[in-house]
């Protein structure tokens, strides 16, 4: 009986010391956390003016952007922007329960900590939304217990000082969401080129499924495992009654339709784009390519749009005057399979400017059939392939063909070129040569275009702002109009007689010469 007593009084001991001790230790983690960890912690009153990283904008004087220029992709949206079942995606994929709990989730937490202690894995996140926010603005990327409180008591101050809704929008615009897009809106952008409204259920849900994992669950890079993903979202989503049945149906059979797009770019004007960009660069530096900046250029769109297609037409109308440079490479059809065109056997060749590579497969008297990239099928009627004599020099060409199978086989490699507000198809090649453009508002100066090459992308080189050609006789208009402006007349007479300047700099003589090396005296200014 004595031992009995004896030992439940060891327990009682026991218990009472280890209860003692955990009191302690509670005490001087909380004085701990008061003293040290709390006053650390940053101001979330920030958050209310918070200024996300976004690219910055060049636009056209009529607001058509011409291009964006930042390592982040963005495009801030606010909350009531957002349609309803894009936000219970969200919900459904990373915290059903956000409008209900106070910034924290500690079942959450201690289911994940339970399966951390039983496995040696986090196989369960106990991360709420509100948690997330203040992970992404605030705190590192490292693992540890202090970082974790931090994180739980900035989820405190953060729902006591902002909305439901305006942490969802921080959430929103913030998340990294892979392909350099950050936001929702960007994620539309850059996988579907639409906006939020556009979206379809299914592709709201890929979207939602990207947080957890962005490369893993990545449509474009892992489309079986991003399927899956969405997949379970949307079974999430019917779980919790966000959609009906017919929804879930519908979009569970929807196919991936994810693709990678850039901005979208409303008017081509990449010369200029480039130029507004190393001027601003030079005003503020780098910060440039996340301040959001807005800039709008003296550019006008339909001005900018003629200035391109004259300077292409005009190049390839040049170039073809010179003859055909040949093919590009050829191909054995006989080693592959024309019902199912593999693409990738084009793909060391890349489009330039206006063409094109497309694979010769069949020629008959007055056409051509090719199959393009896109593993689209195309004709080229005798019309747009009767131009190409072979090139012998830029002086000389050989013998004009009277067939196409007298320019091209079957299993050539071509370049191709869609004309213009046209279905039709032509043989092309990049021009040898290039051009630039320059169109100005005489009242004030402004440039109204401006092309600087056939194709920004194959050369960056500005032949309009970088070449310093001389103008030749594209100085004549000006001379010509300060001779009208101080009394000369079509009529008004001038000596044109041999003329010498003497060079000090160069100690020579300059005599200036008309083209044909004559000189023809008084001649009328006209």
């Amino acid at each position: 009986m004595n031992q009995q007593t004896n030992t439940s009084s060891f327990y009682k001991k026991t218990f009472m010391l280890l209860f003692v001790l955990s009191l302690l230790l509670a005490a001087i983690a909380a004085l701990y956390i008061k003293l040290t960890v709390i006053p650390a912690l940053p101001d979330v009153n920030t958050l209310k003016n918070i200024q996300l990283q976004t690219p910055m904008s060049v636009y056209s004087r009529d607001g058509l952007l011409i291009a964006k220029f930042g390592e982040k992709k963005r495009i801030p949206t606010q909350y009531e922007n957002v349609p309803s079942t894009q936000i219970k995606a969200f919900l459904a994929a990373e915290d059903k329960d956000f409008f209900q709990h106070s910034g924290v989730d500690f079942i959450g937490l201690v289911r994940a900590a339970g399966q951390l202690i039983l496995t040696g894995e986090k196989k369960q996140g106990g991360s709420t939304i509100t948690m997330q926010v203040a992970r992404n603005f605030f705190l590192t990327k490292e693992k540890t217990y202090i970082r974790k409180i931090r994180e739980i008591l900035l989820s405190f101050i953060i729902e006591n000082q902002l909305s439901k809704q305006e942490i969802l929008t921080l959430y929103l615009n913030k998340i990294y969401l892979g392909h350099r897009s950050y936001g929702i809106a960007a994620a539309a952008q850059v996988y579907y080129n639409s906006s939020l409204e556009e979206l379809s259920l299914a592709q709201q849900a890929m979207i939602a499924g990207l947080p957890k994992a962005p490369s893993a669950f990545n449509p474009i890079t892992n489309p079986e495992r991003a399927l899956t993903r969405r997949n379970y979202v949307l079974n999430r989503l019917l779980k919790l009654n966000y959609i009906t049945q017919s929804d879930f149906d519908q979009a569970i059979a929807e196919p991936i339709s994810a693709g990678l797009y850039s901005a979208s770019v409303q008017l081509e004007a990449p010369y200029v784009a480039e130029m507004v960009r190393n001027e601003v660069y030079n005003m503020y530096g780098d910060e440039i390519y996340s301040n959001g900046m807005h800039v709008y250029t003296t550019l006008e769109s339909s001005h900018q749009r003629a200035a391109n297609q004259a300077v292409k037409k005009a190049l390839h109308q040049y170039d073809r005057r010179h003859g055909y440079r040949g093919v590009l490479g050829h191909i054995n059809l006989d080693e592959i399979n024309l019902t199912d065109f593999d693409t990738s056997l084009l793909s060391s060749y890349q489009k330039i400017g206006e063409t094109e590579p497309a694979i010769v497969i069949s020629l008959s008297k007055d056409s051509l059939q090719a199959i393009t990239s896109d593993n689209k099928t195309i004709d080229i009627t005798w019309e747009n392939l009767k131009w190409a004599s072979p090139y012998i020099n830029e002086n000389a060409q050989g013998k004009q063909p009277k067939t196409p199978s007298d320019i091209l086989a079957a299993g050539n490699i071509i370049r191709i070129r869609q004309q213009p507000d046209s279905e039709t198809f032509e043989l092309a090649q990049v021009p040898n040569v290039s051009g630039a453009f320059v169109s100005m508002d005489p009242t004030d100066g402004a440039l109204t275009a401006l092309v600087g090459g056939y194709d920004f992308y194959s050369g960056k080189f500005n032949r309009a702002y970088q070449a310093k050609r001389q103008p030749g006789s594209g100085f004549k208009p000006i001379l010509y109009a300060a001779a009208l402006s101080k009394g000369y007349t079509p009529a008004t007479l001038i000596n044109d007689a041999p003329v010498v300047f003497n060079d000090a700099g160069l100690e020579r003589q300059w005599r200036p010469e008309n083209y044909s090396g004559k000189f023809f005296g008084p001649t009328r200014l006209r």
